[in-house]
């Protein structure tokens, strides 16, 4: 297991009481041994007004998902906070309703800088979006 902090799925989303993350409807559902999953609803708080689920909804889960992973490798002794600096997203396929389910994996996990990849399927497991997030470990 890569994680160094031992959140319950309870505590984490109750962290985002308050916050874009719950405003969207954003929940994790799953911490595996290296990986983090997640989903958001498709609704009026996450269509465009085409319809179709807002590619800035889908960046925020990608980086949702990435800043929470980073936060669950740091050591909670050393008070360091994880703090985004890079998000690139590739919009693959439309979804107008439902969920959309997104998972986190890590490609590097070094002191100072994390890179995460993002893969958020809709129900049916098609692709929609495909993103990194390079985050960066501000010490204290």
């Amino acid at each position: 297991m890569i994680w160094k902090q031992k959140y319950s799925l309870s505590l984490i989303n109750q962290m985002s009481a308050g916050t874009l993350v719950e405003s969207l409807g954003i929940t994790i559902n799953e911490i595996g041994n290296d990986y983090l999953k997640g989903s958001m609803p498709v609704d009026n708080r996450t269509r465009q007004p085409m319809g179709l689920l807002h590619g800035g909804a889908s960046a925020a889960l990608a980086e949702t998902l990435g800043s929470i992973a980073s936060l669950l490798m740091l050591d909670p002794n050393e008070g360091s906070v994880p703090v985004g600096v890079n998000l690139q997203v590739n919009h693959l396929n439309s979804v107008s309703k439902g969920r959309v389910y997104g998972k986190v994996t890590p490609v590097k996990t070094g002191k100072t800088i994390h890179l995460w990849q993002i893969e958020i399927d809709d129900e049916q497991g098609k692709p929609v979006c495909f993103g990194t997030l390079s985050v960066f470990i501000k010490k204290s």
